[in-house]
Order: C-alpha cells, then sequence, then structure tokens
C-alpha cells in the first residue's frame, strides 16, 4: 500500500509552497490510486520539536488549511511525542559506534568552512571530535561546553532513482556528517525523520528539492536502522515576486489567499500543473486532478508562482461548480442557497463566490437605481410595451424587438438604459436570462423608478 507523508512545522502560518507539498503527496498517491484500485494512506506528522517556535495556533491553522483544501489524513503524528523513540534509536547508534559527540561552538565551525572554502576545499566537517580523548572530553565539558552529536557517514556513494530528478548519487566523503542532536539536547530535523518514515511505513517522500542532499544522509541512515528506504521525489522549489516562497511572505500565505475569495481548487488546479509544460485545466475535484496527475511530467526549472494566476483562474473555476457545490460553500459561510436559474443567469459574471451576494441584492431587493431624466423617460415608455404572459427566455428579444420597431432605438442606445434600470450596473448577466429571475412586478417597477 502506498503510504505518503506531510510534515509541516507549526512555526508559522502555511504558504503555498507548504500546500503544494501536501498537494503533491495526496495527488501522487490518488493518482495512483486510481492506476492500481489498491488503497493508500497520507500521513500527516507535525514537526513539533522546535518548542520555542512551535505554536498550537498555527497547528490549528494547518488543520484548517488541509481541511479547507480538501485533503484527508489517516493518521496523525506530533514528533513531539515519540522523543522517547528518537532516543532508544540514538542509544544503539552510539552503542554501533555510528554517533560521536562533537564540541565546537556555532562560531568555531563556521571559522573552519571559511578557512576551507579560502583553500579552495568543499566546507566539510573534518571530524575533530572523533579524535577527542576521554581526557580532551571531560576538559571542555568541566568549561562548561554540552556536546553535539553528529551521525558518521560512510564514505561511499549513495544513489537513487528520483521521481522527478532521474538517478541522483552523493558521496559520503563529500558531505559534512550531520548534526542529529544539538547541545541543548533537542534532535533537529534529519534523524527523527527516518526514525518516523521507518516506524509509519512510508513507502514514497515526495518533498521540496532542497532536501535533496538530505536524501543521500537518510538513505544511510535507513540503511544502517535496517528500514525500507522509500521512494523519493525531489520537485523544483516555488519562486515567487519576492523570490524563495516562505511563510514570512503574508501576501503568499493560504489564509490571505483564502480571505480573498480563491477557491481551494483554484489553487489545486494550478499546482498540480505548475512546473509542468501542460496546460491549467480548471478542475473541481481531486479525482478529476488525479486523472491526469503525473509526476515525472514536472521539469527540473524552478517554476515561478503568481498570485495573479490564481485571480485569473478563479473565476473558471467558479463559474463551472455545479450548483450543490456552490450551495454548500454559501452554506459554510452562514449564506441562503440559490436556486438552478439564479446561479444559471449570474454565473458567467462571479469571480468569486462572495460575489453572489450582489447580484441576490440587485435581483431580490426592492431597490431602484438612479437614471438620467432622458433614460427614465424612454424606460417608462417600455413598459408598456412588455408582452403579456410569464416571463421566460424569449420574452427579453420579443420585448425589445417591439421597442425598436416603436422608438427606432437600436444596440446600445436601446439596451444600456434598460440594463442601468434593472439592475444599475454597466455590465452583467444577459438580460434576456436576468428577466425571467426579476418578474414582471421588479421589471416595471425598476423601469418606471
Amino acid at each position: 500500500m502506498i503510504t505518503v507523508r506531510f510534515a509541516p512545522s507549526p512555526t508559522g502560518y502555511m504558504h503555498i509552497g507548504n500546500l503544494r507539498t501536501a498537494l503533491l503527496n495526496y495527488l501522487f498517491a490518488l493518482s495512483a490510486h486510481r492506476q492500481t484500485g489498491e488503497a493508500f494512506s497520507f500521513v500527516l506528522r507535525m514537526d513539533d520539536t522546535d518548542t520555542e517556535r512551535s505554536k498550537p495556533e498555527y497547528e490549528q491553522a494547518v488543520y484548517e488549511d488541509m481541511r479547507w483544501l480538501g485533503i484527508p489524513w489517516d493518521r496523525l503524528e506530533h514528533q513531539s511525542g515519540r522523543l522517547a523513540r528518537y532516543h532508544e534509536v540514538l542509544e544503539e547508534l552510539k552503542q554501533r559506534g555510528l554517533v560521536y559527540a562533537c564540541y565546537e561552538t556555532a562560531e568555531e565551525l563556521e571559522y573552519k568552512r571559511r578557512r576551507q572554502r579560502a583553500r579552495g576545499l568543499p566546507p566539510v566537517y573534518d571530524r575533530a571530535g572523533l579524535r577527542l580523548t576521554a581526557e580532551e572530553r571531560a576538559k571542555l565539558e568541566s568549561e562548561g561546553r554540552r556536546p553535539h552529536y553528529r551521525f558518521m557517514l560512510e564514505h561511499r556513494e549513495t544513489s537513487w532513482d528520483d521521481i522527478v530528478r532521474g538517478r541522483c548519487s552523493y558521496n559520503g566523503a563529500h558531505l559534512s556528517d550531520p548534526i542529529i542532536v544539538r547541545e541543548d539536547g533537542t534532535f533537529p530535523y534529519m534523524l527523527p525523520s527516518v526514525i518516523d518514515d521507518m516506524d509509519f511505513g512510508i513507502t514514497h517522500i515526495i518533498r521540496g528539492e532542497d532536501h535533496v542532499t538530505n536524501t543521500a544522509v537518510q538513505i544511510q541512515m535507513f540503511e544502517v536502522l535496517g528500514g525500507k528506504v522509500p521512494v523519493f521525489g525531489h520537485p523544483p522549489l516555488l519562486t515567487g515576486r519576492e523570490g524563495k516562497l516562505s511563510k514570512r511572505v503574508g501576501s503568499l500565505s493560504s489564509r490571505e489567499l483564502r480571505e480573498q475569495g480563491i477557491e481551494p481548487m483554484t489553487i489545486a488546479s494550478l499546482l498540480a500543473r505548475l512546473g509542468t509544460s501542460e496546460p491549467v485545466i480548471a478542475c473541481q475535484t481531486w479525482e478529476e486532478l488525479a486523472q491526469h496527475f503525473d509526476l515525472t511530467r514536472f521539469g527540473r526549472a524552478q517554476p515561478h508562482f503568481d498570485t495573479d494566476d490564481l485571480f485569473k483562474l478563479n473565476p473558471r473555476v467558479v463559474r463551472s461548480m455545479p450548483l450543490d457545490q456552490v450551495n454548500a460553500r454559501l452554506k459554510e459561510r452562514g449564506e441562503k442557497e440559490i436556486s438552478e436559474a439564479f446561479w444559471e443567469t449570474i454565473s458567467p459574471n462571479i469571480n468569486k463566490i462572495t460575489d453572489i451576494a450582489q447580484w441576490e441584492r440587485i435581483c431580490f431587493s426592492d431597490e431602484t437605481f438612479s437614471l438620467t431624466e432622458e433614460d427614465r423617460n424612454f424606460c417608462r415608455q417600455t413598459v408598456d410595451l412588455l408582452p403579456n404572459g410569464t416571463f421566460d427566455h424569449e420574452t427579453f428579444g420579443v420585448w425589445t424587438g417591439i421597442v425598436k420597431e416603436k422608438t427606432g432605438r437600436k444596440g446600445r442606445e436601446l439596451f444600456h438604459p434598460i440594463r442601468l434600470a434593472l439592475t444599475g450596473c454597466e455590465q452583467g448577466p444577459e438580460l434576456k436570462m436576468l428577466l425571467p429571475v426579476l418578474g414582471r412586478e421588479k421589471t416595471i417597477m425598476r423601469l418606471q423608478g
């Protein structure tokens, strides 16, 4: 069974880059399910070991964003609740001689890296910690230093077939042994992630290309711990107007986009194709998106994300929504349902769900709209020319044909005053569709002013 995971850190509100990672994992698993019929599992893992920066409100925001986007999870885990497991594995690695203590400060490590660069060498840790004697370690600790611990990489080629990048290979001799426990005893990302992926049975890891080098390190960790190495895929990171996307770029936060009326399937439709050569399709369901999804079609170039593309796509998504989905969205907002006839009439002029309220007011209130004296006199003349009987989609054409014949007006001179009288707007739904929605009584009231 395919098992994927999304592992956000609740240290800020999610941005588009975060949502894209969740989306690609879910679409990958859903697409595979469509092809094979086999079940899949989606794990949501909170990387919340950073106790100072992790906040409950950010964690709740992750849940809200995931539910809003429509990505369900089958399992929820918190790294903060698994510390005993991480320490258990750490002790095993220590006993096997695969972890060693180091005492350099951050400043000393940076000094070493600068010297290596100055000599034209890669800034790889020199394993000085391995050469310390027991007496030297004791002296450093007596001075108040506390060790951080590194995992000892094998100096060999580590390779994998990446879903996006193809064959990847790194030599452990060219990489620094990763820090797996900080001086304060906390765990950074590297080792806990491998332990979790093993314990939760993660089969495929899809994450940003900034983790590519980490992959070589983590594969060695999987191997020494006896875990099955997952399949990896590293699509390129998105860039925005401000450069690399980050949680600090408020204009790109999912919360703000949601508040501005962007639909979840607008985001999903754009991100499912952004980075491929295929055109974006305005989809209404995840199943529809999964039909055409293929992670291998993502290129290596960094795609540019622009919020303007969302605002251009959103009307296409909204206007193609079936009525039951529109009403579900209105219900979420605490607003009343609308009829099929009303939605059919106004949908070509809706850019976001919140626009519906404007057209409800226009169509169903007793409001009248101001006109010039000339336009009002003309509209009053047209009242007596209205056809008898119930208004339907043919009424407007019949009526305006009579008005044209009687008054000699045509084109904008004929239609513009009528539109202003009936809606108060320069543009809007087709009047032949609008007339049955308004009905005879309201139509006459607005024409007469």
